[in-house]
């Protein structure tokens, strides 16, 4: 078999890869080649505890959305592939030839080699459906659960499985959410997490006790917490073997690809997880895995498979995040003022704050608080973290094209918005105006 294009990797970046090639090259033949027999939606799957219905509410149909398009699905595991003859093999004994490759091969979670992680009743949380469906199973069947870390999955899952009634503890060694956020968000979501019964321990996992099964967490200042479910959620790293054994160019952060997601090899490219990302502002490798970046970077490469058609005018990654927990929504694009300050950036800060509606009444009013991070030099934000309700989610979306675009604090006091008592906060109080103009007085003070 041969095809014009064929991508390894059927979840965010291999399927948005597949639907930008067949737009911008509908004449060229697509494969993707996945390797689970059933998707899964990667973002959903915190949510298939105590939320979802259950893990059948978030599987992706892959058929159904790609065979429309012309574009053909094998389930198949890649074993090999051949860079000089442009050919790969699968497990099942296919051979592949291909003129353009992508790699969109993911991650998968660290679960470290740590006492008594061979024990019953310890998982992790992987993108892979028979293993959630049994992990699920077990959580049902749980009454007190430990959550080592805390990430954003950490964060939701553990709410999610408290919905369920079980006893939730979340243990994590400095703060929540600390690569994301300043201290007083994490001090704000820690609050939250309270009042729905989640416990936050500050420590160190050290050692997990038990016989056979899990029964306890031993932390390094010796403080022992009962558990007969454990789940490590300390990160994930970069699914990169096949493009190791492929003599592609690979650092300790994933797969070196250029601006436009080409690897060393001309013919193949690379999107999401698997890939090494750099930070907007410093260039330095950023451990960023998020599915709105590996569509990012899918749209450039399948829309450049075979000449360049999109250019990429910022070439490194704006880390946008978002999430709601124990209903507070949190959200963050750009450096944190702990990190411009590390790199050593001269910043302002400006705060804004009030409620999204106008007047506040209205049933579904939250209070919205916005902190926005700016250069003292010439007032450019460098980043932004925004809590309150659901329209957070959009709103982080405005402030990272603003970083995107480098905006300045004048041009954000400035903006042109619509508003609407029932969508938005009121125009005299729009809170990244409060926030833009907080900093304004403060760079000419």
């Amino acid at each position: 078999m041969r095809y014009d294009v064929v991508v390894i990797g059927a979840s965010a970046g291999g399927l948005t890869t597949a639907v930008a090639a067949n737009r911008f090259y509908p004449d060229k033949s697509v494969l993707v080649i996945k390797k689970e027999d059933v998707s899964l939606i990667p973002c959903g799957i915190p949510y298939i505890f105590g939320t979802l219905g259950s893990i059948d509410d978030d599987i992706l149909p892959v058929e159904k959305f790609l065979e429309p398009l012309g574009v053909g699905v094998l389930t198949d595991e890649v074993s090999r592939i051949s860079p000089n003859s442009k050919t790969l093999k699968t497990k099942s004994g296919k051979e592949i030839a291909w003129d353009k490759l992508v790699l969109a091969t993911g991650s998968k979670p660290v679960k470290p080699e740590f006492p008594g992680a061979e024990l019953e009743g310890v998982y992790t949380v992987p993108k892979d459906y028979h293993y959630l469906k049994e992990f699920h199973k077990k959580v049902g069947e749980a009454k007190k659960v430990v959550i080592i870390g805390g990430g954003f999955i950490s964060l939701e899952v553990g709410e999610g499985i408290r919905k369920l009634g079980r006893d939730v503890t979340i243990v994590v060694r400095s703060r929540l959410l600390r690569n994301s956020f300043d201290p007083e968000f994490s001090e704000r979501i820690e609050e939250k997490l309270k009042e729905v019964g989640i416990k936050v321990v500050h420590g160190e996992a050290e050692r997990l006790l038990g016989d056979r099964n899990v029964e306890k967490v031993k932390l390094v200042d010796g403080r022992e917490l009962p558990a007969d479910l454990v789940i490590f959620s300390i990160g994930y790293r970069p699914n990169v073997e096949l493009a190791v054994k492929a003599g592609l160019k690979v650092t300790r952060y994933g797969i070196w690809t250029d601006e436009y997601m080409r690897t060393s090899h001309p013919d193949i490219f690379a999107v999401g997880d698997c890939v090494e990302h750099r930070d907007f502002f410093t260039g330095r490798p950023h451990p960023l895995m998020l599915a709105s970046t590996a569509t990012f970077e899918a749209r450039i490469a399948g829309a450049n498979l075979f000449k360049l058609q999109i250019v990429r005018e910022n070439r490194r990654t704006i880390g946008v995040y978002s999430t709601r927990v124990a209903g507070l929504t949190l959200a963050a694009a750009g450096l944190t003022e702990e990190a411009t300050r590390r790199e050593g950036f001269e910043v302002i800060v400006g705060y804004g704050g009030g409620p999204n509606r106008h007047p506040a009444k209205f049933p579904d009013t939250s209070t919205v608080t916005v902190k926005l991070i700016f250069s003292r030099d010439r007032g450019a934000i460098l980043g932004a973290q925004v809590a309150g309700g659901k329209s957070v989610g959009e709103m982080v979306n405005i402030l990272a094209l603003a970083i995107q675009k480098r905006l300045t604090a004048s041009e954000l006091y400035t903006l042109q918005i619509a508003t609407h008592p029932l969508l938005t906060a009121s125009p005299v109080g729009y809170q990244i105006y409060q926030a833009a103009g907080d900093a304004l007085a403060k760079l000419r003070a």
